[in-house]
């Protein structure tokens, strides 16, 4: 046994054990921009291809016969066959007919969609929703094709869109197991779940390394390191897919995807969607070591990523796509695009984007309505030759390829395969024993004062918090909806919450449990038990400012402190996806367990915490830390080995109940000093990531506008690029008073801000007024939860008029006096009136209120 006491504030002793231009400004609702680095250059990028990347050799070789067959495929197929096999819809948007008349090769049901649209629907008419979709797609009698399609679903921690499926413990959890063999077993059963409902594909695994924890995709990463996420990946893929010389692509087995390529989880702030300034040499040795061992094992598709490299988005980018992934790397099988991906590329729409599979993508995710435009526009871009035929017969042939290797030209219709229907398979006790065990292997020990635990069953146990009986907040985003959310027990039938398995526990042993949310008792319990942490969330609606875990809502730390008063000794188990800043709760704790997003099967913490019927654990804690635990909120950049590494708990930190480490009192001041502060800005010529430009009422119809345009007419408003302090670094805007118009810059999902409402921050932007207004303006905010806040500014503008360029600041107050939360913020800066007006804009952002002074240039506008 380890004795110590906790006096350093890093704990290492486990370390060491394992818009460029207007046309985008117009587009900016469907492109999004962002910084440009002109470092990378097609010249370097030639001289690193062969430095940095190695030639892979997958475990599927090439296959003359099936080749043969490919290309004789192809050579019979029309045009419109070839561009139907390149489109991907989605459930929601299109119809049987549909399949019948176009033959798609491939459609999905993304996050939280169902067929016919009904979370409840049974297994069985899953089957039969895959056996009409696959006939619908070899009847020939409209489109002439015979070829079966394919059905893709996101299956990221288990068959996570049917009700009763086994839901493992997201990839942060097992990350901390450090455990292969486990994640192929996870993998493995993953594949036959998704079989019983006629599935052929899954969207998984994410191989991100998540470096800024604030990024809302954190969860989805096994580690910070990359060399976890190198061992998995290979693991995963041949768990869902089988290995060569056994049962690859078998009946029971999957075709996988290793997503998203690339640098995904090293975007600038923790932005998801955003952009990657990682050099070269950094992107491989990083981002790229999942996609090693995940192409090695034979993964056959790799889904394209949302973010950009250097300023240039992933879809759009022939380097990586083709002369990385494809020629270097050697993969041969399908990349295909994420929702809608392809209209972010530059020029793009979600109707029309030929450089995405120039660059190299052979399928196009095109969800909602925008895949019927798509297909004609291809099929015109082929003509003309804007698109070469070469290259759209590779993507054919591409996705044939994979075809024939998963045996779908040679099984029988998905309603008669093996496993289809079998729904005793959903959920089974053997898939829920190994997903307990990945529970009990991911949970992390961060604090056991005095040893408290383990736990004797045979108390009085009280088990306190929103967590504490809640299967959706325990199983996170990604679980029967997208973000997590609208759903409750009943929706998990077979699974447990962490109360249950408590309750079972201490029953057993002759004690008593019950639960109460808010930790109120009658009789005081001998010991109280409190699950709390983060509401589910997954990409976008995750992002956060910084990593203070519950900022301005302290429901759950009063909880603990309450108890702590009244000499109860408290056990918190900590639901979250990512590290957080938890000094308080650590300190309102006598022992603290990071559960993570632990999945269906909550009784697993429960095996742990108790000692069986002779006092011994029933279970040791094994988990270590796959990411660094911060020190302070603002430590979102904190990775093993980085210079002047300094984290509250290292890497590889985990207690076992063989240790006797006492945790101290932690500090828990937390300052937000305005050096620390730096101004966010929204648009500076151009709009900055996440931001883009929105008009409203908006009759914009997703169409790529003219990129030598200069002026553009829309709706009322005249839009201009005007000088500010350099060329074209500002935005005229002419209200022309015939709509009731608005200007903003909007989030795709809102952000947190909430940095920018402390410390005396303003909303700040140049302005200059050519034409007085005639009705009022205002300024708005704008919230998903907490709607439009609106500030009118008519006479502060006034006060400019004909002055040139002044600026204006509005205090954050304004906003927040009115019920705003700048920890929810879709829109950060709009312009809305109802008359006519000229005024043009510029470099507008929010900031500390003193970076300028009062005088003439400046007018400042404060609230009561």
């Amino acid at each position: 046994m380890l004795t110590a006491v906790f006096f350093p504030k890093t704990y290492a002793f486990f370390a060491e054990t394992r818009l460029l231009g207007w046309s985008v400004l117009l587009l900016v609702c469907s492109c999004t921009t962002g910084y440009s680095d002109s470092s990378v250059t097609a010249e370097n990028s030639k001289q690193n291809l062969n430095l940095i990347w190695p030639q892979l050799n997958s475990a599927v070789q090439p296959n003359p016969q099936l080749e043969q067959k490919v290309a004789k495929l192809v050579s019979e197929m029309t045009l419109k066959q070839k561009v139907a096999q390149i489109i991907q819809p989605e459930i929601g948007d299109f119809t049987f007919d549909d399949m019948r008349e176009y033959g798609f090769g491939s459609y999905l049901n993304g996050g939280g969609s169902f067929p016919d649209r009904n979370k409840y629907l049974s297994i069985n008419e899953w089957v039969e929703f895959a056996e009409s979709m696959y006939q619908a797609s070899v009847d020939d009698e409209l489109d002439g094709s015979t070829i079966p399609t394919m059905w893709g679903t996101d299956a990221v921690h288990g068959h996570n869109n049917v009700i009763g499926a086994t839901f493992f413990p997201h990839n942060i959890g097992l990350g901390a197991t450090n455990n292969p063999q486990l994640i192929e077993q996870i993998a493995a059963i993953t594949a036959k779940e998704v079989k019983v409902t006629g599935i052929d594909w899954v969207f998984a695994p994410t191989v991100a390394v998540a470096r800024d924890d604030r990024w809302g995709r954190t969860y989805e990463s096994y580690s910070e390191d990359p060399q976890i996420v190198k061992a998995y990946s290979g693991a995963i893929v041949r768990g869902l897919q089988g290995t060569v010389d056994k049962d690859f692509l078998s009946a029971e087995k999957v075709i996988a995807t290793t997503k998203h390529f690339l640098g995904d989880g090293g975007t600038l702030d923790g932005i998801d969607q955003g952009n990657n300034l990682d050099p070269e040499q950094t992107l491989f040795d990083i981002h790229a070591q999942g996609y090693i061992s995940g192409l090695r094992a034979g993964a056959q598709t790799v889904m394209a990523s949302f973010n950009s490299w250097h300023g240039a988005k992933i879809h759009g980018s022939e380097y990586l796509l083709t002369q990385v992934l494809k020629q270097r790397l050697g993969f041969d099988g399908i990349v295909v695009g994420d929702w809608n991906g392809h209209g972010q590329v530059a020029g793009c729409s979600n109707q029309s984007c030929p450089q995405a599979i120039n660059a190299g993508l052979d399928i196009y995710m095109a969800p909602t309505k925008s895949w019927k435009p798509l297909f004609n526009n291809l099929v015109e871009q082929v003509q003309s030759g804007e698109i070469p035929m070469q290259r759209l017969d590779d993507a054919v042939s591409r996705v044939l390829r994979v075809k024939f290797r998963a045996g779908l030209f040679s099984r029988p219709s998905p309603i008669n395969r093996p496993f289809a229907g079998q729904t005793e398979l959903i959920g089974a006790a053997e898939h829920r024993d190994v997903a307990r065990q990945a529970v009990r292997e991911s949970l992390v020990l961060l604090k056991n004062n005095n040893n408290l635990l383990p736990l004797s069953a045979k108390q009085t146990v009280m088990v306190a918090g929103d967590g504490a009986d809640n299967i959706a907040k325990q199983a996170g985003g990604w679980s029967l909806s997208w973000q997590g959310t609208d759903n409750s027990n009943a929706d998990f039938p077979g699974a447990s919450s962490i109360f249950a398995g408590i309750k079972k526990q201490v029953k057993r042993a002759g004690g008593k449990a019950f639960l109460s949310q808010d930790g109120r008792y009658a009789i005081k319990p001998d010991i109280a038990i409190v699950v709390f942490g983060e509401q589910p969330y997954a990409e976008g609606y995750g992002d956060l400012a910084n990593l203070e875990y519950q900022r301005g809502d302290k429901r759950d730390l009063a909880l603990l402190k309450r108890l702590q008063a009244a000499d109860i000794p408290v056990i918190s188990i900590f639901i979250s996806g990512r590290p957080l800043w938890v000094n308080a709760e650590l300190n309102a704790s006598d022992a603290f367990v990071a559960a993570w997003l632990p999945g269906s099967e909550g009784d697993g913490i429960a095996q742990v915490l108790f000692k069986d019927d002779t006092d011994n654990p029933q279970y040791d804690f094994s988990g270590k830390l796959a990411f660094s635990w911060p020190n302070h909120p603002q430590q979102a950049l904190l990775n093993r080995q980085d210079d002047n590494y300094d984290p509250l708990f290292a890497y590889g930190y985990g207690l076992s109940y063989q240790d006797n480490i006492y945790l101290p009192q932690l500090s828990e001041q937390h300052v937000v000093t305005a050096e620390m502060l730096a101004p966010l800005s929204i648009y500076d010529g151009k709009a900055q990531q996440p931001w883009r430009l929105n008009i409203k009422p908006e009759q914009l119809n997703d169409k790529a506008a003219d990129d030598t345009a200069k002026v553009k007419r829309v709706n009322g408003i005249l839009l201009s690029q005007t000088n500010y302090q350099v060329k074209d670094d500002g935005l005229r805007l002419d209200f022309d008073g015939h709509n009731k118009a608005k200007v903003s810059f909007n989030s795709a999902f809102p952000r947190d801000l909430r940095p920018y409402s402390e410390q005396n921050t303003v909303l700040s932007f140049a302005a200059k007024l050519d034409k007085m207004p005639n009705t009022q303006v205002q300024l708005l905010m704008r919230s998903d939860k907490y709607g439009n806040k609106a500030v009118d500014i008519t006479a502060e503008l006034k006060r400019i008029y004909a002055k040139g360029w002044q600026r204006l600041t509005v205090d954050s107050g304004c906003f927040i006096n009115q019920g705003m939360s700048f920890a929810d913020i879709k829109s950060a800066f709009g312009l809305k009136t109802k008359g006519e007006l000229i005024v043009a804009i510029a470099d507008i952002k929010l900031q500390v209120a003193n970076a300028y002074a009062p005088d003439d240039g400046v007018v400042n506008i404060h609230c009561n």
